[in-house]
């Protein structure tokens, strides 16, 4: 009987063994982005976003009405200074100016006349054949004559000019960046034909809160970078500030000039300008950070060996750098900014600092 009960206990031995499930390999730690308190771009300054531009572009356009003949210019065509964009049907323009030259030399005619009878007239006088009645209609006559040479030059001369602006040419070195018209149509004087922007002189426009216009003033330096080429900073510095508010927007537009632009700022990129510094006694840190845990405001705070624990703040002010952190988390410790209403207590995690700008 001993040996039948040793052989049923390994049995059911075995039978448990057998059931007994795989151990499980830990699950990998899981990547979380981070930033650093005190040491992020939005905990040293203020970021705001603006629109690469130029800081000339010049409407062209035709000084005469007309109809367009030629058009010797295309979208990112690059111009010079007096370069033809385009020009106008000339034929009436060119006769009026000969209409006008012609009366320049009838005039000329009419008053050499009655200047050489002025004179004939005087010789008459100074022999007694004349009264001083009929030298004074003459010498009358020749200032009349003499006014007449005068406004039918001035008439000539505008005539000349209406000739000469039938050809459009470029007031700046640039590039073309808008058409607004083809060969055939007819215009009106002032309509736009192109626009030319200068492509030296580059610079950012933002917009600016009046909340934040007291650390701004004209010629502080900023720094510069593209959304679409964050490797490179740009030097730049407050160039213009808006006297007056947007009506809409309610905020300042601010110009900042680029120092020192290259190939890759194309006119119309997005751009982020950091300007000035922060008090130093802040703590600021994005507002995808603040979470609620057990009801109470919290941020995840990543230890150095990647565990991720929570931590009751006070949140303070809320401004387009972040929040302002009152109490509850130091200058160095990182603090998830991504994804936190996913992560646990304990729980490890692999942190990804976040790029400053």
């Amino acid at each position: 009987m001993k040996p039948t009960k040793t052989y049923i206990i390994l049995a059911v031995s075995s039978l448990l063994l057998a059931c007994e499930r795989p151990t499980e390999p830990p699950l990998p730690p899981r990547p979380a982005l981070v930033t650093v308190v005190g040491t992020s771009s939005a905990n040293n300054s203020m970021v705001l976003v603006g629109e690469v531009k130029s800081r000339y572009e010049s409407n062209q356009a035709f000084r005469i009405n007309g109809k367009i003949i030629e058009r010797n210019v295309e979208v990112g065509t690059i111009v010079k200074k007096g370069q033809v964009l385009a020009r106008l049907d000339a034929a009436d323009t060119n006769l009026s100016n000969q209409a006008a030259n012609a009366d320049v030399r009838a005039a000329e005619a009419s008053h050499a006349l009655a200047k050489a009878e002025v004179e004939r007239q005087r010789l008459l006088f100074n022999k007694k054949f004349i009264s001083q009645s009929a030298l004074d209609i003459r010498e009358a006559e020749l200032k009349t004559s003499a006014a007449r040479l005068q406004q039918v030059k001035a008439r000539a001369a505008v005539s000349g000019n209406q000739s000469r602006y039938t050809a459009l040419v470029a007031d700046r070195d640039g590039v073309v960046t808008k058409i607004h018209a083809e060969p055939g149509q007819v215009v009106e004087a002032g309509s736009t034909i192109a626009q030319i922007v200068d492509t030296k002189q580059i610079e950012v426009l933002v917009a600016v809160p009046e909340s934040r216009m007291t650390q701004i003033k004209t010629g502080d330096a900023v720094a510069v970078k593209l959304w679409a080429a964050q490797s490179k900073t740009y030097q730049g510095k407050v160039r213009e500030i808006a006297p007056a508010a947007n009506s809409a927007t309610r905020a300042f537009d601010v110009r900042v000039s680029i120092a020192n632009p290259d190939d890759a700022v194309k006119l119309g990129m997005t751009a982020g300008v950091s300007f000035g510094e922060s008090q130093p006694d802040e703590i600021i840190i994005p507002s995808t950070a603040l979470t609620h845990v057990a009801g109470k405001t919290s941020v995840w705070v990543i230890s150095k060996e990647g565990i991720a624990q929570p931590r009751e703040v006070t949140a303070g002010t809320y401004s387009e750098a972040g929040i302002v952190i009152s109490s509850g988390l130091q200058a160095g410790e990182m603090v998830a900014i991504a994804g936190v209403h996913t992560l646990t207590k304990g729980q490890k995690v692999k942190p990804t600092v976040e790029a400053a700008l």
